[in-house]
Protein backbone atom coordinates (compact mmCIF):
# COMPACT_ATOMS: atom_id res chain seq x y z
CA UNK A 1 0.00 0.00 0.00
CA UNK A 2 1.59 3.24 -1.20
CA UNK A 3 0.07 6.60 -0.26
CA UNK A 4 2.38 8.59 -2.53
CA UNK A 5 1.47 9.88 -5.97
CA UNK A 6 3.87 9.03 -8.78
CA UNK A 7 5.92 11.78 -10.39
CA UNK A 8 3.64 11.56 -13.45
CA UNK A 9 0.53 11.98 -11.31
CA UNK A 10 2.02 14.95 -9.46
CA UNK A 11 2.93 16.57 -12.77
CA UNK A 12 -0.59 15.97 -14.14
CA UNK A 13 -1.99 17.60 -11.00
CA UNK A 14 0.37 20.57 -11.23
CA UNK A 15 -0.31 21.25 -14.89
CA UNK A 16 -4.08 21.04 -14.38
CA UNK A 17 -3.89 23.45 -11.46
CA UNK A 18 -1.70 25.94 -13.33
CA UNK A 19 -3.97 25.77 -16.37
CA UNK A 20 -7.09 26.37 -14.28
CA UNK A 21 -5.61 29.40 -12.50
CA UNK A 22 -4.23 30.98 -15.67
CA UNK A 23 -7.06 30.30 -18.10
CA UNK A 24 -10.22 29.76 -16.07
CA UNK A 25 -10.00 32.10 -13.06
CA UNK A 26 -11.35 35.07 -15.00
CA UNK A 27 -14.32 33.26 -16.50
CA UNK A 28 -15.11 31.73 -13.10
CA UNK A 29 -16.01 35.20 -11.84
CA UNK A 30 -18.26 35.82 -14.85
CA UNK A 31 -20.02 32.48 -14.31
CA UNK A 32 -20.71 33.37 -10.70
CA UNK A 33 -21.98 36.84 -11.58
CA UNK A 34 -24.22 35.86 -14.49
CA UNK A 35 -25.16 32.27 -13.51
CA UNK A 36 -24.24 31.21 -17.03
CA UNK A 37 -22.55 27.89 -17.88
CA UNK A 38 -18.95 27.65 -19.00
CA UNK A 39 -18.77 29.02 -22.58
CA UNK A 40 -18.15 26.38 -25.22
CA UNK A 41 -14.78 27.81 -26.20
CA UNK A 42 -13.52 26.97 -22.71
CA UNK A 43 -15.05 23.49 -22.93
CA UNK A 44 -12.97 23.05 -26.09
CA UNK A 45 -9.89 24.14 -24.15
CA UNK A 46 -10.60 21.48 -21.54
CA UNK A 47 -10.80 19.00 -24.40
CA UNK A 48 -7.54 20.22 -25.91
CA UNK A 49 -5.86 19.68 -22.53
CA UNK A 50 -7.19 16.12 -22.51
CA UNK A 51 -9.31 16.66 -19.41
CA UNK A 52 -12.63 15.45 -20.87
CA UNK A 53 -11.36 11.93 -21.46
CA UNK A 54 -8.86 11.27 -18.70
CA UNK A 55 -10.27 7.86 -17.69
CA UNK A 56 -12.20 7.05 -20.86
CA UNK A 57 -11.30 4.23 -23.23
CA UNK A 58 -8.76 5.14 -25.96
CA UNK A 59 -10.98 3.22 -28.39
CA UNK A 60 -13.39 6.16 -28.15
CA UNK A 61 -10.82 8.96 -27.99
CA UNK A 62 -10.10 8.85 -24.27
CA UNK A 63 -6.68 8.71 -22.64
CA UNK A 64 -7.10 5.43 -20.78
CA UNK A 65 -5.76 6.64 -17.44
CA UNK A 66 -7.26 5.59 -14.14
CA UNK A 67 -10.03 7.09 -12.05
CA UNK A 68 -7.39 8.43 -9.65
CA UNK A 69 -5.85 10.54 -12.40
CA UNK A 70 -9.34 11.85 -13.22
CA UNK A 71 -9.80 12.78 -9.55
CA UNK A 72 -6.48 14.65 -9.56
CA UNK A 73 -7.47 16.70 -12.59
CA UNK A 74 -11.00 17.39 -11.36
CA UNK A 75 -9.83 18.57 -7.94
CA UNK A 76 -7.16 20.83 -9.43
CA UNK A 77 -9.61 22.55 -11.78
CA UNK A 78 -12.56 22.64 -9.35
CA UNK A 79 -10.42 24.52 -6.80
CA UNK A 80 -10.96 27.53 -9.06
CA UNK A 81 -14.71 26.89 -9.31
CA UNK A 82 -17.02 23.88 -9.66
CA UNK A 83 -18.68 25.74 -12.53
CA UNK A 84 -15.55 25.65 -14.69
CA UNK A 85 -14.86 22.02 -13.76
CA UNK A 86 -18.39 20.74 -14.38
CA UNK A 87 -17.73 19.45 -17.92
CA UNK A 88 -14.90 17.31 -16.49
CA UNK A 89 -17.23 16.00 -13.81
CA UNK A 90 -19.86 15.03 -16.39
CA UNK A 91 -17.43 13.35 -18.77
CA UNK A 92 -15.15 11.53 -16.33
CA UNK A 93 -17.55 10.68 -13.48
CA UNK A 94 -21.09 11.14 -14.73
CA UNK A 95 -23.32 9.73 -17.44
CA UNK A 96 -20.58 9.17 -20.01
CA UNK A 97 -19.20 6.34 -17.87
CA UNK A 98 -22.61 4.67 -17.94
CA UNK A 99 -22.57 4.90 -21.73
CA UNK A 100 -19.05 3.47 -21.90
CA UNK A 101 -19.83 0.55 -19.59
CA UNK A 102 -23.31 -0.42 -20.73
CA UNK A 103 -24.34 1.06 -24.09
CA UNK A 104 -24.14 -0.73 -27.41
CA UNK A 105 -21.02 -0.23 -29.52
CA UNK A 106 -22.70 2.02 -32.08
CA UNK A 107 -23.89 4.44 -29.38
CA UNK A 108 -20.48 4.47 -27.71
CA UNK A 109 -18.76 5.34 -30.99
CA UNK A 110 -21.30 8.04 -31.80
CA UNK A 111 -21.32 9.81 -28.41
CA UNK A 112 -18.07 9.36 -26.48
CA UNK A 113 -15.62 10.77 -29.10
CA UNK A 114 -17.77 13.91 -29.34
CA UNK A 115 -17.63 14.33 -25.55
CA UNK A 116 -13.85 13.88 -25.45
CA UNK A 117 -13.46 16.44 -28.25
CA UNK A 118 -15.56 19.00 -26.40
CA UNK A 119 -18.28 18.95 -29.06
CA UNK A 120 -20.96 17.42 -26.83
CA UNK A 121 -21.93 17.66 -23.18
CA UNK A 122 -23.99 14.79 -21.75
CA UNK A 123 -26.01 15.12 -18.54
CA UNK A 124 -28.01 12.60 -16.53
CA UNK A 125 -31.61 13.14 -15.49
CA UNK A 126 -32.97 10.95 -12.74
CA UNK A 127 -35.16 12.80 -10.23
CA UNK A 128 -38.82 13.67 -10.74
CA UNK A 129 -41.30 15.81 -8.79
CA UNK A 130 -42.29 12.74 -6.75
CA UNK A 131 -39.13 10.65 -7.06
CA UNK A 132 -35.82 11.78 -5.58
CA UNK A 133 -34.29 9.63 -2.89
CA UNK A 134 -37.06 7.10 -3.66
CA UNK A 135 -35.85 6.84 -7.24
CA UNK A 136 -37.70 3.60 -7.95
CA UNK A 137 -40.94 5.64 -7.71
CA UNK A 138 -40.15 7.40 -10.98
CA UNK A 139 -43.02 7.47 -13.48
CA UNK A 140 -41.42 8.77 -16.69
CA UNK A 141 -42.08 5.99 -19.16
CA UNK A 142 -40.36 4.85 -22.33
CA UNK A 143 -42.71 2.76 -24.46
CA UNK A 144 -40.92 0.52 -26.94
CA UNK A 145 -42.63 0.57 -30.32
CA UNK A 146 -40.79 -1.45 -32.93
CA UNK A 147 -37.40 0.20 -33.50
CA UNK A 148 -38.24 3.26 -31.41
CA UNK A 149 -38.74 4.32 -27.80
CA UNK A 150 -41.49 6.86 -27.09
CA UNK A 151 -40.93 8.75 -23.84
CA UNK A 152 -43.47 10.66 -21.76
CA UNK A 153 -43.03 12.25 -18.35
CA UNK A 154 -41.32 14.99 -16.39
CA UNK A 155 -37.85 15.26 -14.83
CA UNK A 156 -36.55 17.66 -12.19
CA UNK A 157 -33.19 18.78 -10.73
CA UNK A 158 -31.20 17.84 -13.79
CA UNK A 159 -27.80 19.54 -13.60
CA UNK A 160 -27.11 20.77 -17.12
CA UNK A 161 -30.76 20.82 -18.16
CA UNK A 162 -31.38 23.01 -21.19
CA UNK A 163 -27.66 23.48 -21.81
CA UNK A 164 -26.32 19.96 -22.33
CA UNK A 165 -26.51 18.38 -25.78
CA UNK A 166 -27.82 14.98 -24.67
CA UNK A 167 -29.31 13.34 -21.58
CA UNK A 168 -29.13 9.90 -20.06
CA UNK A 169 -32.79 9.58 -19.03
CA UNK A 170 -33.75 7.15 -16.29
CA UNK A 171 -37.23 5.91 -17.14
CA UNK A 172 -39.62 3.01 -16.87
CA UNK A 173 -39.12 0.70 -19.86
CA UNK A 174 -41.53 -2.06 -18.86
CA UNK A 175 -44.59 -2.60 -16.70
CA UNK A 176 -42.56 -4.47 -14.08
CA UNK A 177 -42.90 -2.80 -10.66
CA UNK A 178 -40.20 -0.85 -8.84
CA UNK A 179 -36.60 -1.19 -9.94
CA UNK A 180 -37.37 -4.12 -12.26
CA UNK A 181 -39.01 -1.83 -14.82
CA UNK A 182 -36.34 0.89 -14.88
CA UNK A 183 -33.66 1.41 -17.51
CA UNK A 184 -31.98 4.35 -19.25
CA UNK A 185 -32.20 5.92 -22.70
CA UNK A 186 -30.09 8.59 -24.40
CA UNK A 187 -32.16 11.56 -25.59
CA UNK A 188 -30.55 14.38 -27.53
CA UNK A 189 -31.53 17.98 -26.86
CA UNK A 190 -33.14 18.61 -30.25
CA UNK A 191 -35.47 15.59 -30.03
CA UNK A 192 -39.02 16.71 -30.97
CA UNK A 193 -41.27 16.87 -27.93
CA UNK A 194 -38.49 17.61 -25.44
CA UNK A 195 -38.90 20.99 -23.74
CA UNK A 196 -37.39 22.68 -20.72
CA UNK A 197 -38.83 24.76 -17.89
CA UNK A 198 -37.31 28.02 -16.61
CA UNK A 199 -33.85 27.86 -15.09
CA UNK A 200 -33.80 27.36 -11.34
CA UNK A 201 -32.22 29.98 -9.09
CA UNK A 202 -30.26 28.00 -6.53
CA UNK A 203 -28.35 29.02 -3.41
CA UNK A 204 -25.11 27.95 -5.05
CA UNK A 205 -24.07 25.92 -8.11
CA UNK A 206 -24.11 29.06 -10.23
CA UNK A 207 -23.07 28.23 -13.77
CA UNK A 208 -24.56 24.73 -13.50
CA UNK A 209 -28.00 25.01 -15.17
CA UNK A 210 -30.95 23.22 -13.60
CA UNK A 211 -34.50 23.07 -14.96
CA UNK A 212 -37.47 20.76 -15.33
CA UNK A 213 -37.58 18.62 -18.45
CA UNK A 214 -40.83 17.66 -20.20
CA UNK A 215 -41.14 14.64 -22.47
CA UNK A 216 -44.18 14.69 -24.75
CA UNK A 217 -44.03 11.65 -27.04
CA UNK A 218 -40.28 12.11 -27.44
CA UNK A 219 -39.25 9.42 -29.91
CA UNK A 220 -35.70 8.11 -30.20
CA UNK A 221 -34.21 5.02 -31.89
CA UNK A 222 -34.24 1.83 -29.82
CA UNK A 223 -30.46 1.71 -30.21
CA UNK A 224 -30.40 4.69 -27.81
CA UNK A 225 -31.31 2.34 -24.97
CA UNK A 226 -28.26 2.28 -22.68
CA UNK A 227 -29.63 -0.11 -20.08
CA UNK A 228 -32.87 -2.04 -20.67
CA UNK A 229 -35.61 -2.61 -18.10
CA UNK A 230 -34.26 -4.56 -15.16
CA UNK A 231 -30.84 -2.89 -15.32
CA UNK A 232 -31.38 -0.49 -12.44
CA UNK A 233 -28.60 -2.17 -10.45
CA UNK A 234 -26.16 -1.49 -13.28
CA UNK A 235 -27.18 2.16 -13.35
CA UNK A 236 -26.56 2.46 -9.63
CA UNK A 237 -23.15 0.82 -10.00
CA UNK A 238 -22.20 3.51 -12.52
CA UNK A 239 -23.61 6.08 -10.14
CA UNK A 240 -21.10 4.94 -7.50
CA UNK A 241 -18.39 6.57 -9.60
CA UNK A 242 -20.48 9.74 -9.90
CA UNK A 243 -20.42 9.84 -6.10
CA UNK A 244 -16.61 9.93 -6.26
CA UNK A 245 -16.80 12.92 -8.61
CA UNK A 246 -19.23 14.59 -6.23
CA UNK A 247 -16.82 13.88 -3.37
CA UNK A 248 -13.96 15.42 -5.34
CA UNK A 249 -15.93 18.61 -5.96
CA UNK A 250 -16.52 18.82 -2.20
CA UNK A 251 -12.83 18.20 -1.57
CA UNK A 252 -11.79 20.90 -4.02
CA UNK A 253 -13.96 23.50 -2.30
CA UNK A 254 -12.63 22.61 1.14
CA UNK A 255 -9.02 22.39 0.02
CA UNK A 256 -9.17 25.83 -1.58
CA UNK A 257 -10.94 27.25 1.48
CA UNK A 258 -8.22 25.86 3.74
CA UNK A 259 -5.44 27.36 1.60
CA UNK A 260 -7.09 30.79 1.58
CA UNK A 261 -7.68 30.69 5.33
CA UNK A 262 -4.11 29.58 5.97
CA UNK A 263 -2.74 32.46 3.89
CA UNK A 264 -5.07 34.92 5.61
CA UNK A 265 -4.13 33.99 9.18
CA UNK A 266 -0.44 34.42 8.39
CA UNK A 267 -0.94 37.87 6.85
CA UNK A 268 -3.69 39.35 9.03
CA UNK A 269 -2.53 40.88 12.31
CA UNK A 270 -4.59 41.59 15.43
CA UNK A 271 -3.33 42.74 18.81
CA UNK A 272 0.10 43.21 17.29
CA UNK A 273 0.70 39.71 15.93
CA UNK A 274 -0.46 37.42 13.09
CA UNK A 275 -3.66 35.49 13.72
CA UNK A 276 -1.81 32.19 13.34
CA UNK A 277 0.07 32.96 16.57
CA UNK A 278 -3.16 32.55 18.53
CA UNK A 279 -3.65 29.01 19.77
CA UNK A 280 -7.38 29.00 19.02
CA UNK A 281 -6.64 29.75 15.37
CA UNK A 282 -3.96 27.05 15.25
CA UNK A 283 -6.48 24.50 16.54
CA UNK A 284 -9.07 25.50 13.95
CA UNK A 285 -6.62 25.38 11.05
CA UNK A 286 -5.37 21.97 12.20
CA UNK A 287 -8.94 20.62 12.39
CA UNK A 288 -9.66 21.87 8.87
CA UNK A 289 -6.48 20.25 7.54
CA UNK A 290 -7.25 16.90 9.18
CA UNK A 291 -10.72 16.80 7.63
CA UNK A 292 -9.44 17.71 4.18
CA UNK A 293 -6.70 15.09 4.23
CA UNK A 294 -9.01 12.37 5.58
CA UNK A 295 -11.49 13.12 2.81
CA UNK A 296 -8.78 13.01 0.16
CA UNK A 297 -7.62 9.58 1.33
CA UNK A 298 -11.16 8.17 1.34
CA UNK A 299 -11.70 9.35 -2.23
CA UNK A 300 -8.34 7.98 -3.35
CA UNK A 301 -9.18 4.64 -1.74
CA UNK A 302 -12.53 4.42 -3.50
CA UNK A 303 -11.20 5.10 -6.98
CA UNK A 304 -7.98 3.12 -6.54
CA UNK A 305 -9.88 0.05 -5.36
CA UNK A 306 -12.08 0.44 -8.44
CA UNK A 307 -9.03 0.43 -10.71
CA UNK A 308 -10.44 0.71 -14.25
CA UNK A 309 -13.88 -0.55 -13.21
CA UNK A 310 -16.50 0.94 -10.91
CA UNK A 311 -16.08 1.58 -7.16
CA UNK A 312 -18.00 -0.32 -4.51
CA UNK A 313 -21.10 1.21 -2.99
CA UNK A 314 -19.42 1.08 0.43
CA UNK A 315 -16.25 2.92 -0.63
CA UNK A 316 -18.10 5.51 -2.70
CA UNK A 317 -20.81 6.18 -0.09
CA UNK A 318 -18.28 6.60 2.73
CA UNK A 319 -16.16 8.93 0.59
CA UNK A 320 -19.16 11.01 -0.48
CA UNK A 321 -20.79 11.22 2.93
CA UNK A 322 -17.58 12.28 4.66
CA UNK A 323 -16.63 14.77 1.93
CA UNK A 324 -20.11 16.34 1.88
CA UNK A 325 -20.13 16.90 5.64
CA UNK A 326 -16.48 17.89 5.75
CA UNK A 327 -16.72 20.59 3.08
CA UNK A 328 -19.61 22.33 4.85
CA UNK A 329 -17.60 22.40 8.07
CA UNK A 330 -14.33 23.54 6.49
CA UNK A 331 -15.87 26.19 4.23
CA UNK A 332 -17.87 27.49 7.20
CA UNK A 333 -14.76 27.61 9.38
CA UNK A 334 -12.92 29.56 6.67
CA UNK A 335 -15.62 32.24 6.73
CA UNK A 336 -15.42 32.48 10.53
CA UNK A 337 -11.63 32.75 10.49
CA UNK A 338 -11.63 35.40 7.75
CA UNK A 339 -14.42 37.43 9.33
CA UNK A 340 -15.83 40.15 7.11
CA UNK A 341 -13.51 39.17 4.27
CA UNK A 342 -14.96 35.67 4.36
CA UNK A 343 -18.53 36.95 4.38
CA UNK A 344 -18.01 39.44 1.55
CA UNK A 345 -18.96 38.58 -2.03
CA UNK A 346 -15.72 40.27 -3.09
CA UNK A 347 -13.88 37.13 -2.02
CA UNK A 348 -14.50 33.44 -2.87
CA UNK A 349 -15.05 32.13 0.67
CA UNK A 350 -18.78 32.87 0.76
CA UNK A 351 -19.30 31.33 -2.69
CA UNK A 352 -17.55 28.16 -1.59
CA UNK A 353 -19.77 27.96 1.47
CA UNK A 354 -22.92 28.20 -0.67
CA UNK A 355 -21.59 25.64 -3.14
CA UNK A 356 -20.52 23.28 -0.36
CA UNK A 357 -24.11 22.72 0.77
CA UNK A 358 -25.25 21.65 -2.67
CA UNK A 359 -22.99 18.62 -3.02
CA UNK A 360 -24.53 16.98 0.05
CA UNK A 361 -27.93 17.20 -1.66
CA UNK A 362 -26.92 16.31 -5.22
CA UNK A 363 -26.12 12.76 -6.20
CA UNK A 364 -27.84 11.16 -3.22
CA UNK A 365 -28.21 13.03 0.05
CA UNK A 366 -25.91 12.63 3.04
CA UNK A 367 -28.54 10.66 4.93
CA UNK A 368 -29.06 8.27 2.00
CA UNK A 369 -25.31 7.61 1.96
CA UNK A 370 -25.46 6.70 5.64
CA UNK A 371 -28.23 4.21 4.90
CA UNK A 372 -26.06 2.74 2.13
CA UNK A 373 -23.13 2.44 4.53
CA UNK A 374 -25.22 0.72 7.21
CA UNK A 375 -26.61 -1.62 4.56
CA UNK A 376 -23.15 -2.75 3.51
CA UNK A 377 -22.13 -3.27 7.14
CA UNK A 378 -24.98 -5.70 7.86
CA UNK A 379 -25.02 -7.24 4.40
CA UNK A 380 -28.61 -6.47 3.44
CA UNK A 381 -30.69 -3.64 2.07
CA UNK A 382 -33.31 -1.91 4.18
CA UNK A 383 -36.91 -1.63 2.99
CA UNK A 384 -37.81 2.03 3.57
CA UNK A 385 -41.44 1.41 2.59
CA UNK A 386 -42.39 -0.73 5.58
Amino acid sequence: MDFSLTSEQRELQRIAGDFAVKELSGIAGDIEATNSPLPRRFVKRLAEMGYLGVNLDPAYGGHGLGHLEAVLVLEAVARVSPGVAFPIFESCFGPVLAIQHFANEALKKRIIPQVVAGDMIVAVTMSEPDAGSALTDLTTRGRIEGDSVVINGQKRWCSGSGHSDAYVVYCRLSDAPGAKGIGAVLVEKDAPGLTFGPQEELMGFRGVPSADMFFDNVTVPAENIIVPAGGFKKLMEAFDLERCGNSTMSLALASAALDDALAYVQERKQFGKPLIDFQAVQMKIAEMAMKVEASRLLIYRAVTNASAGLPSIADSSIAKCFANEMTREVCGAAIQIMGGYGYSKAFPAERRFRDSWGWGIAGGSIDIQKINIASTLVGRRFDQRR
